[in-house]
């Protein structure tokens, strides 16, 4: 029976996915383009751009989703299969649909038909194998499993249909053209004819076939007064250089120099080879590479980003200052960008960088308190610069955000010990240690 009930959580867990089991891509250019992507959607959506976050996983699957809140995950897979900046918002669209419809939440209204479909075969399985049938127990189980699955089905595909339909609306509310949304559907139908559509039953499916999706906004999207709109030629340039740096830095180097051969003097040709070597290992090619962007656009902050970065890995931290410093300030302050500079600054191993490492590390925090490696750099500063308690209290922030409940509490307890009673980092301190005691409490009581 044990075996049946875990099949049966199964079938209502179907479509769900965890961005925590993927990797997540930090990157401050790819960040950027993701905002201003999603920015006039999410105004469209009546929602609020700083609550919504557009966040990047390596997975070489095609896909995107949302997973509560008003976080829309996009795999790379996605973006290098994408031909274009105005598809990627055409996906946006969609997901922001299911944040806007509230699809998440109301994921319960399509499960709790299903598990009681499931529960029901279970209580008939039950009865039948007491009363010596095994046969039809298992039978009962398994035409339970299926109808609760089906049931489960329909409901994903009406919200997927759903979310298309929002997407649409979202996408002309902004004055953005939805050909890209369509152009990416036949990129997927092409998928679905190459693997053998024939074969595929569209009753089995979370999503509706890609055909049926285009039949039904084709009108809807065509009549849009946006349609004829050119898509935003910076915005789609923008988007050839992330997609070139993100295959150099999540595929093969030798598949990046086949589609950037070496012959190749483009910008998106010397990015994608400058992040391939320097995965690979090449540091005086990556270096190369970099130099050739430098000398195309000398002030970019991304160019000097990886400039920056390559020479701190490869063990110069000295030299990568200069363009570290130039990337933080050209960036705006970027948190991810800073965050480089702090670490090769305390990389030195210069005191005289301490002060100028905590004040960099101290601000991006503030700008983005969610970066576990920030809070550990700047700990790392301040027990370089002898300041224990607040090392502490960094490191604590660090392990609460990679959800290390025992470490977060014991170094928060520390910087408890050593900071001013009652001063805002004192105060900080106990929150995280009560929050993190909290967990293993409740860590505790599941296990019993």
């Amino acid at each position: 029976m044990k075996r049946l009930l875990a099949a049966a959580a199964a079938i209502i867990l179907l479509s769900a996915q965890s961005a925590s089991a993927q990797a997540i891509l930090r990157d401050a250019e790819t960040e950027a383009m993701f905002a201003q992507m999603a920015a006039p959607l999410v105004k469209a959506a009546g929602l609020q751009n700083a609550n919504v976050k557009v966040v990047l996983i390596q997975d070489d699957e095609i896909n995107a989703f949302t997973a509560g809140g008003q976080t829309i995950y996009v795999n790379s897979g996605l973006i290098e299969a994408a031909d274009n900046a105005n598809q990627v918002q055409g996906v946006i669209a969609h997901e922001l649909g299911h944040v806007a419809d509230g699809h998440v939440l109301l994921g319960s209204a399509g499960a709790k038909p299903a598990m009681g479909i499931m529960i029901l075969s279970l209580v008939l399985a039950a009865a039948a194998a007491a009363a010596g049938s095994g046969d039809a127990a298992a039978g009962l189980f398994q035409a339970g499993q299926q109808a609760a699955t089906g049931r489960y089905l329909s409901f994903s595909r009406i919200q997927e249909s759903t979310a298309d339909a929002t997407g649409a609306k979202f996408l002309r509310e902004s004055g953005i053209t939805g050909k890209g949304m369509l152009d990416f559907f036949k990129k997927l139908q092409n998928q679905e004819y190459r693997y053998g559509v024939e074969n595929i039953d569209p009753f089995a499916q979370t999503h509706p076939l890609s055909g049926e999706r285009i039949a039904h906004l084709t009108a809807d999207i065509t009549s849009s007064p946006a349609y004829n709109t050119p898509p935003d030629p910076a915005l789609n340039e923008q988007f050839k250089r992330i997609k070139a740096k993100l295959m150099g830095y999540v595929d093969p180097y030798a598949r990046t120099l086949q589609a950037y051969p070496e012959t190749d003097n483009t910008i998106y040709a010397h990015y994608a080879r400058a992040y391939a070597w320097h995965q690979a290992g090449y540091p005086d090619k990556a270096d190369a590479e970099t130099r050739a962007l430098i000398a195309a656009e000398p002030h970019d902050p991304y160019f000097l980003e990886i400039r920056g970065q390559i020479l701190l890995e490869a063990g110069n931290p000295r030299a990568s200052l200069a363009p570290l410093r130039e990337a933080t300030e050209r960036s705006g302050d970027s948190p991810l960008i800073a965050t480089t500079f702090g670490h090769a600054l305390i990389a030195t191993e210069d005191n005289a960088n301490l002060p100028e490492a905590i004040r960099i590390l101290r601000q991006a925090v503030a700008r983005d308190d969610e970066n576990p490696f920030a809070w550990y750099q700047l700990g790392t500063a301040y027990e370089a610069s002898g300041d224990q308690a607040r090392a502490m209290l960094s490191r604590a922030e660090s392990a609460s955000i990679n959800g290390d409940s025992k470490l977060a509490a014991y170094t928060a307890r520390n910087a408890m010990a050593g900071l001013p009673p009652n001063s805002s980092d004192w105060i900080r301190a106990q929150d995280i240690a009560m929050t993190a005691q909290n967990d293993i409490d409740d860590q505790k009581h599941h296990r019993k």
